[in-house]
């Protein structure tokens, strides 16, 4: 039985080849570039206390609440200080650079797209007997039962049980077509008939529509959207240099010339 593995960063590398990661390995650093090289191209610059935010935000994006906690985490991703500060740092030009390329964009993105951003608040029952379904569907018309009771005595997901069958707020986009479809098309609040879909009969309560609204959480999102897909037409135009001759250089020596 072995007592000792030593590992060393060609293993390491080797590990990497064999788990079929070095694409997204090379997408991560031509796309780091990139970012890069628009922030210089750009005169954009990160500040301290800008660098501090994102270390905070890293942190408790990883629940780390305190100083061991960080060590620790740092330690287990073979993290250090200089690196994490690196990430940090990333994080900041990429999202100003997000900002100087489409703060501008976000506002008509947003009106042509609105009708994809109504939400809708739902719970839903999903049966595998559409027999049932109907028949449950016409008990809840008929007020012999309430949805709540019906999702505590047919849902078998524990946890989407005690929420009495609640989805949450969803957008259009998140909804299948055909169920999309009856939803958007209902006077709430109003038990739905059932909608039968690969996954089985869907009994759907539509509480309430919500007209759409750009947030400051949606506006980011689109900010995201925005900035991902320019940013993978960037990496599709750039050509991937990696040297020959030293196979663990492929992951760390990758040259992006950006297109302008």
């Amino acid at each position: 039985m072995l007592e000792t593995i030593i590992i060393s960063d060609e293993d390491i590398f080797q590990q990497v080849k064999l788990s079929c990661l070095i694409p997204t390995m090379i997408e991560g650093i031509v796309g780091r570039q990139i970012v890069k090289q628009f922030a210089i191209n750009k005169a954009i610059t990160t500040e301290t206390h800008e660098l501090q935010q994102a270390a905070d935000d890293l942190r408790r994006l990883n629940k780390l609440y305190s100083a061991d906690e960080t060590w620790a985490w740092l330690q287990k991703y073979h993290l250090s200080v200089d690196e994490f500060e690196e990430l940090a740092a990333t994080t900041v030009l990429s999202s100003k650079l997000a900002q100087h390329l489409f703060a501008d964009q976000v506002e008509p993105y947003f009106l042509e797209h609105q009708l994809d951003c109504t939400r809708v608040v739902m719970y839903e029952i999903v049966l595998d007997d559409e027999d049932l379904a109907i028949e449950l569907s016409y008990a809840l018309q008929e007020g012999e039962i309430n949805f709540y009771q019906a999702a505590h005595q047919y849902i078998q997901d524990p946890e989407l049980r005690r929420r009495g069958g609640y989805r949450g707020i969803l957008r259009r986009s998140e909804l299948k077509p055909d169920i999309s479809v009856a939803v958007f098309s209902a006077q709430p609040p109003q038990i739905l008939k059932p909608i039968v879909t690969a996954q089985g009969a869907h009994l759907i309560l539509v509480e309430e529509l919500l007209p759409a609204e750009l947030t400051q959480e949606l506006r980011y999102e689109i900010l995201s959207k925005l900035f991902g897909e320019w940013l993978k037409q960037q990496m599709e135009q750039v050509e991937v240099l990696t040297c020959p001759n030293a196979e663990l250089a492929h992951t760390s020596n990758a040259i992006a010339q950006p297109v302008h």
